[in-house]
């Protein structure tokens, strides 16, 4: 349970770092409380989502993984970007990326931040 905890603060926190770094990701609110509330939300959706959906398209994916070394990481982190996007705007969460190219880049500093916040944060059960 706590491992769960700690994965979901990193990924609040590489969400909240990926917010203010990049203006075409957006997290709307009046007050910061709300604001907090709508990360944590968007922080357990994107890791639902990397724990479903990307494995999945990884499988999928292999052969291009393969074929560039790897780079087709750095789309497939896109694409689960869009998707929480697109999700939050489903369930009605102030949490939006605008364009592709954001994403890609919105994806690469969420891997790079959440990497350093789980080795920092304690992960033992």
């Amino acid at each position: 349970m706590k491992n769960f905890v700690v994965k979901t603060i990193a990924n609040a926190g590489a969400l909240a770092v990926a917010i203010w770094l990049l203006q075409d990701i957006t997290l709307t609110g009046d007050d910061t409380g709300p604001k907090v509330l709508t990360l944590i939300v968007v922080a357990l959706l994107f890791g639902l989502i990397n724990s479903v959906v990307k494995p999945v398209v990884q499988l999928l994916t292999l052969p291009l993984f393969i074929l560039t070394l790897g780079l087709v990481t750095l789309v497939v982190n896109a694409l689960m970007l869009m998707l929480t996007s697109w999700l939050a705007g489903v369930f009605d969460l102030s949490f939006h990326v605008d364009g592709f190219w954001t994403a890609v880049l919105g994806g690469l500093i969420i891997s790079v931040v959440s990497w350093a916040l789980n080795v920092v944060l304690p992960d033992n059960d």
